[in-house]
């Protein structure tokens, strides 16, 4: 149905009383672009086009349902084969209405405007009745004019068949296309069409149409309704107007605020409202008792958590967007929720959202939905209770202080993990962030003759011994000391290792020292890995032996020669500048040229 201003179209009388009722959506369709609302660029473009007479070959007209494609479309071929009152009049953008061809389009029977449902007329014989037809003029029209609807529908091999006659019809045939789903229709097909995207219709303006409506049809309305009606149809107008009908319907003549909440099932939404404000509030008991109490009165599970992720996206947009509390559109309730609930942060808004992303998923695989539904309302209680994570981080970064250490989890606290196992914020060795991850902190009590390692190299040496080789070559290569003593241990990580190699090295440790060690990770540099300080040892007794007076004379001997053998067996052997080893002497035959 179209977006459209008051003024009834004009119908003939019927002598059958039970048929004289036209629903509102067709009675008040409008026939001009005059009537047309909401789409003010569509209805300049298309007059300015008709009045300089700058017409394409074909339109096409895209919108969500009920916005006004097909009433467009039927305009269009009103002014396209408009005679005027005395039958010699040409295209105008506003059609009398009373001469034949306007008369005839707006009853559906003219002879040359010819609608095709492309939802049922699907194939490519239905595109070849269209091929053969344009190769003859109109009837008695100006214009011979196809008005496909939700042109989408057609198959492949059908769009391939319209192409050729798409991109050169003859002049006397026009086609308008209208579509829901505008990415399903090729591109080959758009680009040969002028295109129009019809928007949807704000509430504040369907408030005024169906209110100036209402008095046109003489019955009292109350202004609270109208607003209900007109935020629940979504920027249809065709929508909208069905569901006054159906208002007025209930009502018995009269629409009610109450009639349409309870017609809309907006009951159910004061109820939505208040388990939101209860979840938010971290009143997890109370939700539980209005959740059961919307079970009883036949809530679905799964809507009641779509619900909740509206009211969620609804505070966000709060958050976000200013003085949208005070937009004319938002219902009296949801202003309210807004203001209760106007101190909600963005961080926790997204945190529940991704709680009720997950949690639709799980509702709708579980076999018992309504249990699966609290166990998510009350993840989401909980969840608010918890402080945003940019002040967890900021506790946390208080707590480290200068040593930049976690201090270790008191043994009787309460809580999920106890004091028993590791409690581990995982980083990932980001430099980024600063970043802590612990594993059990270190006992009072040392075993004896249990070996303590006092030193990283004590440690490295340790895992050796016990055949890691795994963990030693990256505690070798990839760990920086920055503190250590026995049952602590500080160090910075080189990027790759994987997130469970600090629980790793703290459950060796705790096995084979029998005492439970505090490992922290933290941001700053440290001392060199191992392996840098032997590389750099290496290089150091390598630049030594290179500068002894014994090796300079070899080079000089022999240019270019390359002390390889020497620099790969020297490594045990005392260079002293005024003493040479006998090793060296019989390693000097052995060289590259």
């Amino acid at each position: 149905m179209a977006d459209m201003k008051s003024g009834a179209s004009k119908q003939p009388p019927s002598n059958n009383s039970a048929a004289a009722y036209r629903v509102l959506a067709r009675k008040y369709r409008p026939t001009t672009f005059d009537e047309l609302i909401g789409q003010e660029a569509m209805v300049r473009t298309l007059t300015n086009a008709i009045a300089a007479d700058r017409l394409p070959h074909a339109w096409m007209l895209t919108g969500v349902r009920g916005i006004g494609k097909t009433t467009t479309a039927r305009i269009i071929a009103r002014s396209l084969n408009c005679v005027g009152a005395d039958g010699k009049g040409s295209a105008t953008v506003n059609p009398c209405g009373v001469c034949d061809s306007c008369k005839a389009i707006s009853e559906d029977r003219h002879v040359d405007v010819l609608e095709m449902d492309a939802a049922s007329r699907t194939g490519v014989d239905d595109i070849r009745d269209i091929i053969d037809g344009v190769r003859y003029g109109p009837v008695s029209a100006r214009y011979k004019i196809y008005i496909l609807d939700e042109v989408h529908m057609l198959s492949k091999n059908a769009f391939n068949a319209l192409l050729k006659t798409l991109e050169e019809p003859p002049p006397h045939t026009k086609f308008i296309f209208a579509t829901t789903e505008i990415r399903r229709v090729p591109v080959t097909v758009l680009s040969r069409c002028q295109r129009f995207d019809l928007r949807r219709i704000d509430s504040a303006m369907l408030f005024s149409h169906f209110t100036g409506i209402m008095e046109k049809e003489g019955i009292k309305a109350e202004a609270e309704a109208i607003k209900l009606i007109a935020h629940a149809a979504d920027g249809s107008v065709r929508d909208g107007l069905s569901l006054l009908d159906q208002a007025v319907a209930k009502g018995d003549g009269t629409v009610t605020a109450s009639d349409v909440k309870d017609m809309l099932g907006l009951a159910d939404r004061a109820h939505s409202l208040a388990l939101g404000r209860q979840l938010f509030r971290g009143e997890t008991a109370s939700a539980l008792k209005t959740f059961a109490s919307m079970q009883q009165t036949g809530a679905d599970p799964l809507q009641t958590l779509q619900d909740l992720c509206e009211i969620v996206h609804l505070l966000t947009r709060a958050q976000i967007i200013p003085d949208f509390a005070s937009s004319p559109d938002i219902p009296e309730m949801d202003r309210q929720l807004l203001v209760d609930l106007a101190d909600i942060k963005v961080a926790a808004l997204s945190r529940s959202w991704q709680i009720l992303m997950k949690g639709v998923a799980e509702v709708q695989e579980a076999p018992y939905p309504a249990q699966a539904a609290e166990m998510v309302l009350i993840r989401m209680a909980y969840a608010a209770e918890l402080p945003p994570p940019g002040d967890l981080i900021k506790q946390l970064r208080e707590q480290l202080g200068s040593s930049g250490a976690a201090a270790s989890p008191s043994p009787t606290s309460g809580g999920g993990g106890g004091g028993s196992k590791a409690m581990l914020v995982r980083s990932g060795a980001v430099a980024a962030h600063r970043k802590i991850e612990m594993a059990e902190p270190a006992a009072a009590i040392i075993q004896p003759g249990v070996s303590q390692p006092g030193t990283f190299r004590e440690i490295v040496a340790l895992f050796d011994e016990k055949r890691e080789g795994a963990l030693c070559a990256q505690l070798r290569s990839a760990v920086h000391p920055v503190r250590c003593e026995p049952g602590l241990l500080e160090v910075s990580l080189n990027s790759g290792l994987s997130p469970d190699f600090i629980s790793r090295i703290g459950q060796c440790l705790n096995k084979w020292t029998e005492r439970r060690w505090m490992i922290s990770v933290t941001d700053a540099p440290g001392a060199p890995t191992l392996a840098d300080e032997e590389k750099e040892a290496e290089n150091k007794r390598h630049e030594r032996i290179d500068a002894h007076p014994l090796m300079r004379s070899v080079l000089l001997a022999f240019p270019g020669a390359k002390m390889t053998a020497l620099r790969q067996k020297v490594t045990p052997i005392k260079v002293e500048e005024d003493e040479v080893s006998t090793d060296i002497a019989e390693l000097l035959t052995e060289f590259e040229d």
